[in-house]
């Protein structure tokens, strides 16, 4: 399988960079800034409308949410993300180094379109071909 590219230098947001945004992490900011382009799994949004209806202050974080997934470009899970899925899942058990069910999705994403997945989570550096920074 040969990915999609869809701009050099682009992003792919993991759950926990999109939090630190909302709690006003500085160095993510400016990262943001920075970047060429940045786009967020529909698997993240989902993550966060989890959190946002598990939380003290439910409508405010629902509109958050709802507002940080229209102003930005998400992507979403296709049959050809639904291969990548599938190999790559099949080359991390076959590695030993299995991820949580939603991060295989966020990844596969990644690798499908050659993006740059941006996280905190450490377990991403054992999934091969997949460029990984933590902001």
């Amino acid at each position: 399988m040969s990915g999609s590219t869809l701009a050099i230098g682009s992003s792919l947001l993991d759950t926990n960079i999109v939090i630190a945004l909302f709690a006003h992490d500085t160095a993510v900011a400016q990262r943001l800034e920075q970047a060429a382009s940045v786009f967020v799994p529909g698997t993240v949004i989902g993550e966060l409308y989890f959190g946002a209806y598990n939380s003290a202050r439910v409508e405010q974080n629902v509109a958050r949410v709802t507002e940080f997934a229209a102003s930005s470009a998400v992507l979403w899970i296709d049959a050809t993300t639904a291969q990548y899925y599938g190999q790559l899942k099949a080359e991390l058990r076959t590695l030993g180094h299995p991820l949580p069910e939603n991060d295989v999705w966020i990844a596969a994403l990644a690798r499908q379109f050659s993006l740059t997945l941006v996280s905190r989570d450490a377990h991403f550096k054992a999934v091969p071909d997949l460029a990984v920074e933590a902001w």
